[in-house]
C-alpha cells in the first residue's frame, strides 16, 4: 500500500500487526511497529530505505506496481540494521548498478550484513544531492543515534525532515499520521522507545537537534522510521526529545522487587505507606520485576526520581529477574537518579549489600544503606520499621 505523504512523496513501507518482540527478544512491542520507507518521485526518483527482511518479497512486488524498478535513480539507506535494510538484497537484484547512498560506517556495516559490494556512495554532513528544481536532499550524519552508521536528509522545497530512527515509535496504526491516532498511545509508545533505545545517547541527542535548529530550515513533517508521520506540529516530539535528554523525572518513585514467599512485596508495599505518608503528592508505582515486562520497567525508571530495587538473598545472591534489571539498567546509563535497596533474609543478609552495589555501577545516587528484614515482615515490628525507612526517604526526593 501506497500513502502520500506531501507533494511527491509516498510512504511504502509495511504495517507490522503481529510484532510483539524486537532486536530479537530484547524489546517488548506490545503494540506492534511499522517499517517506513519512503518513495520520492521528483526529477529523480529516490527510495528511502527499506523494510524488514521477513517482507522483503512483499516490498519488492509492491513497489513494481508504482514505478518501474529501473526507474530508481537514487537509494539511500539511512541505518543498515535489518528492520531497515532488509529488502536491499532482493532489489538489488534487479537494480545492481544504482548508487546507495549512506554514511561511511554504512558502507562497512551493509557489507558485514549482506557480503555484497553495490554501488556505495559515502556522505557527510551537509552534502546536498539534487533531485529536481528547488528539491535537494541535504544529509545529516547522526552516528550513535543509535548506531554509528545512522544519518537523516532535509527535503528542501517540501521541509520534510527523513529522520531514521530518531522521533518514532513502534506503534501499529491503519492512521499513519501523529494527528490521526490515539495520543496517549502515540506518546507512551514514543517515551517508551527513548527510554529504552536512546537514553544512552542523550548528550548526542541534545546536539544534534541544536545542530539542526541552527541550520534554521522550515519543518513541515518529520518522516521516522517507525511508527507515524509527525505532520501536525512536528516540534512537539523534538521539544520533547530534547526533555527527555536532559536528565529526565517526573515527581515518582517506582518500587521494583522480586519476591520468594512475598515477603519483599510486604516490605515494599509497607515502604510505599512511609513515602506517602510524608508527601501525598508524589506518584508511588510498584511492580514485581518477574511479573512485569522489562522495557515497561524501564520506562517507570525513566520517569522516575527514586526508585527502590529488592530482592531476597538467594545463595549468597538476588533472584534473576532483579539481577537482569541491574545489568539492563548499568548498560542505558541513567543520570542524576536517586535509589536504594531492600530485601528480605533468612540465613545471609547478602541481597542489599549487592543491590546497593549494582545500582552504584549502574550510575544511580544510592541515598542509603537500604533495608534488610529477616524472614517474614508482617509483623508490628517489622511493618514499622519498613513505613519508618518510607518515612525517612523524604529527605531524599
Amino acid at each position: 500500500m501506497a500513502v502520500p505523504v506531501k507533494s511527491n512523496i509516498m510512504w511504502i513501507g509495511k504495517t507490522d500487526w503481529e510484532l510483539r518482540k524486537f532486536h530479537g527478544d530484547e524489546y517488548s512491542t506490545h503494540r506492534g511497529s511499522t517499517y517506513n520507507s519512503y518513495l520520492i518521485r521528483e526529477e529523480k526518483t529516490v527510495l528511502i530505505d527499506t523494510v524488514w527482511k521477513p517482507f522483503a518479497q512483499e516490498f519488492v512486488t509492491n513497489l513494481r506496481k508504482i514505478i518501474p524498478l529501473e526507474k530508481i535513480d537514487y537509494v539511500i539507506a539511512n541505518h543498515a540494521e535489518s528492520d531497515h535494510s532488509g529488502a536491499l538484497p532482493d532489489l538489488m537484484k534487479h537494480i545492481p548498478e544504482k548508487p546507495i547512498y549512506c554514511s561511511q560506517n554504512g558502507i562497512k556495516s551493509l557489507k558485514g550484513h549482506y557480503h555484497q559490494d553495490w554501488n556505495f556512495i559515502p556522505i557527510k554532513t551537509g552534502q546536498r544531492l539534487s533531485i529536481g528544481p528547488g528539491k535537494d536532499l541535504i544529509f545529516i550524519e547522526a552516528p550513535m543515534l543509535h548506531w554509528p552508521d545512522s544519518m537523516m536528509e532535509y527535503l528542501t522545497g517540501d521541509h520534510v525532515l527523513f529522520s531514521n530512527d530518531a522521533f518514532g515509535q513502534h506503534y501499529a496504526t491503519e492512521y499513519l499520521f501523529n494527528d490521526l491516532v490515539n495520543q496517549d498511545e502515540l506518546f507512551s509508545e514514543a517515551i517508551k522507545y527513548y527510554a529504552n533505545i536512546l537514553t544512552p545517547f542523550s548528550k548526542l541527542v541534545k546536539s544534534k537537534i541544536d545542530e539542526f535548529v541552527q541550520l534554521n530550515l522550515p519543518l513541515d513533517i518529520i518522516c521516522t522510521s517507525h511508527g507515524v508521520i509527525w505532520r501536525n506540529n512536528p516540534m512537539q516530539i523534538v521539544q520533547k526529545y530534547l526533555d527527555w535528554s536532559q536528565q529526565y523525572k517526573e515527581n515518582q518513585i517506582t518500587l521494583i522487587y522480586d519476591t520468594m514467599w512475598n515477603g519483599t512485596r510486604v516490605m515494599a508495599e509497607n515502604i510505599a505507606k512511609g513515602i506517602q505518608a510524608t508527601d501525598s503528592k508524589v506518584n508511588i508505582k510498584i511492580f514485581n520485576s518477574a511479573k512485569t515486562d522489562k522495557n515497561d520497567l524501564v520506562t517507570e525508571v525513566f520517569r522516575s526520581n527514586m526508585i527502590g530495587i529488592g530482592s531476597p538473598t538467594v545463595n549468597k545472591g538476588i533472584l534473576t529477574s532483579v539481577a537482569a534489571l541491574l545489568e539492563e539498567l548499568r548498560g542505558l546509563g541513567f543520570k542524576d537518579k536517586k535509589a536504594f535497596a531492600f530485601g528480605t533474609y533468612g540465613w545471609n543478609s547478602e541481597s542489599v549489600k549487592i543491590i546497593s552495589e549494582n545500582l552504584k555501577n549502574a550510575g544511580f545516587s544510592v541515598v542509603t544503606d537500604g533495608l534488610k528484614l529477616q524472614w517474614m515482615p508482617n509483623d508490628d515490628e517489622s511493618t514499622e520499621k519498613a513505613i519508618e525507612f518510607g518515612k525517612g526517604l523524604k529527605e531524599y526526593f
